[in-house]
């Protein structure tokens, strides 16, 4: 319901919006412009008596003095032909030049404010400035979501270009798109007279005025006691009609002052109707605060490509869900598919389990596991297939199942839950569990485990198929292949060979960006790289005659150039062998997909790195950018020193150099070996002392060693009343696992 909330108003008003925030940010220069060009001018010591009374003497035919909220006071008088404006030095009476409002500014106010169509336009603009507040509002919302809470608001975006983009824009902006959102909608509810803006309690013109001889301007006490900041407007007597008065609008309110007596006649305050209105309109046009304007200014020009990289990400949803053939009612079928999704990838196995157990004469009924029916009246079984979003919660169409789960009328249904995610996160289908948790706690019976699929496997998607048609008694053929990645082509520099004594062949692979992909920007920009990466990213490589990618850990950001990976060649891996036998000069398809999850944290705290044989790739990058010198700590595993030990000149020069604090090895196959993890608990005594200090723990590389590393760290911080488990939490112990 928030995503929907969020996207219907964003593309119906995404025009209107996106123009209204263009001309919005436009306006914005005015405050700026104005308050520069009033940055001369000298207004302290300044009273309204001493003003007119220079501006008069100066200006006989003055009719009324008003001073902009950017400081510049403008004198408007009669010159005989009419009436004429002068720009006024507060000090002398003089003037400083002929005034005139832009008429660029002008123009550019009555577009945005009505389009030139009258209070048809006004309501337009209204309207989506309403728009807004509702984006505003529910994309702040979804923004926490997906990043997993309050607390992680500022972490760093996953998804594509245009998903990170969209989040990052949003949250850099929402603020003040909310606030200038809020107060448009309000000038606009003021504007067809919904909300009273107080005018109408504007002072009654005196009845007690002396009508005497009129004093000299420079002695009236009540403009006296007006301090030129204060002063408004001041509008002068009709000339020649005694019974006249000054109309005196400040900061405070309106009065009127008797040109003879020089006291203050009568005098309204402003009601709490103007107070409001008078700060709403100074927060939504910047008028008198100009940093603020420029300020919205900016944050109205992410608006439109907000706007733009929404609707992308709103179409390749929309275009990405599968069409399901013969989706019967929810009472009519027998068995009922549930999908649990944040970017659309895992209606794709669904669309497949469905068109399976359609075949094979079920009457199948596939939906959103946020629209579970309150009754399936016909059905005897149930399939779950959902990723997990954010800190181990649900993804967008799984987000109110548990909460509908309560309501359901159906009885007890046997079932089968199968999660999808990426086994590096710490949270891996942790929403499946707890799906099949509530159900099982509903007395409902699972029919075989609850069944995870890494990145997207379709080879662990067929073997699930196959286990799940021997289970139910359906022959069950599940296919399905991802959408192809869009891919850039790299062409292989240089290799470094590592591991062949001890029969674990590791290669360092160094690919820069092929000449058939720098046409286009890659040649407007002199050859610079496409790709854009960092170090710890993973990059999808697709072997030849597949559509499905492997993925390994970059040890290199694009800053540097090139992009590197470590690959150990493993008997029978498609990928793994393909990228051993390739020579320098060979191309190859690639994509980068962020994995923001695995960085260093921000600030000087040190950090405690752990990996073992090609885990070392994403440390290696850390510390290889680790220009400010940030202490480092890392323990590496191999075999043998002499045939893998990975980037060992590099950790040398590192050393050197400072951007690695130190180096712990160990290697397994050599007279008195030992593991990684042997290391780590040889050192407790100073990991304990680093983490006390708030020390980070990066650990990347094969499952068991991540286990032993796991249980070494546990022992030697639980008199911290620490685990892993609680460092995890905190974000600071992070594992990229494979």
């Amino acid at each position: 319901m928030l995503r929907r909330l969020h996207s219907l108003p964003a593309l119906i008003a995404a025009l209107v919006v996106s123009f209204m925030a263009l001309t919005g940010a436009f306006l914005s220069l005015d405050p700026a412009i104005q308050h520069f060009a009033a940055s001369g001018t000298q207004t302290a010591g300044v009273n309204a008596a001493e003003l007119a009374s220079s501006v008069a003497a100066n200006f006989p035919g003055v009719e009324r003095i008003v001073k902009l909220a950017s400081g510049s006071v403008i004198a408007y008088y009669s010159d005989g032909a009419g009436q004429v404006a002068a720009t006024i030095d507060p000090q002398t009476g003089n003037s400083l030049g002929a005034y005139a409002p832009s008429p660029v500014f002008g123009f550019m106010t009555e577009l945005h404010r009505s389009l030139f169509l009258g209070e048809g336009g006004r309501a337009v603009a209204g309207i989506g400035a309403f728009a807004l507040v509702i984006l505003s509002i529910s994309g702040g919302l979804l923004l926490v979501a997906r990043l997993g809470g309050w607390a992680k608001v500022f972490s760093a975006a996953r998804g594509t270009f245009t998903q990170r983009l969209h989040v990052d824009i949003g949250r850099i902006a929402i603020a003040a798109l909310l606030l200038t959102a809020t107060t448009g909608t309000y000038m606009s509810l003021v504007n067809f007279g919904f909300i009273s803006d107080g005018s109408g309690a504007l002072a009654a013109f005196p009845t007690n005025v002396d009508g005497g001889k009129p004093a000299a301007i420079a002695d009236l006490a009540a403009l006296r006691a007006t301090p030129l900041g204060d002063l408004r407007e001041l509008v002068f007597p009709f000339r020649g009609d005694p019974t006249d008065v000054f109309t005196l609008t400040t900061n405070a309110g309106q009065g009127f002052v008797d040109q003879a007596t020089g006291t203050m006649l009568s005098f309204t305050a402003n009601n709490f109707g103007q107070s409001v209105y008078e700060a709403f309109y100074t927060l939504h046009t910047g008028q008198g605060v100009w940093w603020l304007g420029l300020l919205l200014g900016a944050a109205a020009l992410c608006v439109p490509v907000m706007a733009a990289s929404g609707t992308v990400i709103w179409w390749l949803r929309r275009r990405n869900l599968p069409k399901l053939n013969r989706n019967v009612a929810a009472r009519a079928a027998d068995t009922v598919i549930l999908v649990g999704s944040e970017g659309n990838s895992t209606w794709g196995y669904a669309a497949a389990l469905h068109e399976a157990l359609t075949q094979a004469g079920h009457r199948v009924h596939t939906s959103a596991m946020n629209g579970i029916a309150r009754d399936y009246g016909r059905a005897r079984q149930m399939f779950i297939l959902t990723a997990t979003y954010g800190d181990g919660g649900p993804p967008a169409s799984a987000n109110r199942f548990l909460a509908r789960l309560a309501k359901l009328e159906t009885p007890a249904l046997s079932f089968a839950v199968l999660g999808f995610g990426d086994r590096s996160f710490a949270h891996y289908c942790q929403f499946a569990a707890d799906v099949e948790t509530a159900l099982v706690a509903r007395g409902w019976s699972p029919f075989q485990p609850v069944g995870t699929i890494d990145r997207q496997s379709s080879q662990t998607f067929a073997q699930w198929g196959a286990a799940t048609a021997a289970r139910i008694g359906t022959q069950l053929h599940l296919v399905h292949t991802p959408a192809r990645p869009r891919t850039t082509d790299l062409t292989l520099l240089t290799r470094v060979d590592y591991g062949v004594e001890v029969q674990a062949p590791t290669t360092v692979l160094r690919f820069g960006v092929a000449e058939s992909a720098r046409g286009g920007l890659f040649g407007l920009l002199g050859g610079r790289r496409l790709l854009r990466f960092e170090a710890g990213d993973l990059v999808g490589i697709l072997p030849p005659g597949s559509s499905i990618p492997r993925y390994y850990s970059l040890a290199s950001s694009s800053r540097q150039g090139f992009l590197e990976i470590c690959v150990r060649k493993l008997q029978g891996g498609a990928c793994s062998e393909y990228l051993h036998a390739l020579a320098p000069g060979s191309t190859i398809e690639a994509f980068v997909k962020p994995n923001p999850n695995f960085r260093p944290a921000s600030g000087r705290t040190p950090v405690i790195m752990i990996g073992a044989g090609t885990g070392i790739a994403p440390l290696a990058g850390f510390i290889q950018g680790n220009t400010r010198h940030r202490p480092m700590h890392l323990y590496f595993g191999g075999r043998d020193p002499h045939s893998d030990f990975l980037y060992e000149d590099a950790m040398a020069a590192w050393l050197e150099d400072t951007r690695l604090t130190r180096l712990v090895t160990a290697f397994s196959r050599i007279v008195d070996g030992a593991y990684v993890q042997d290391r780590v608990r040889e050192d407790a005594e100073q990991i304990r002392t680093l983490v006390a200090r708030g020390a980070q723990i990066m650990v990347c590389g094969g499952i068991d060693m991540a286990r032993g590393a796991r249980e070494a760290i546990d022992e030697i911080i639980s008199p911290l009343g620490e685990n892993a488990l609680t460092l995890k939490a905190k974000g600071r112990y992070l594992e990229d696992v494979y």
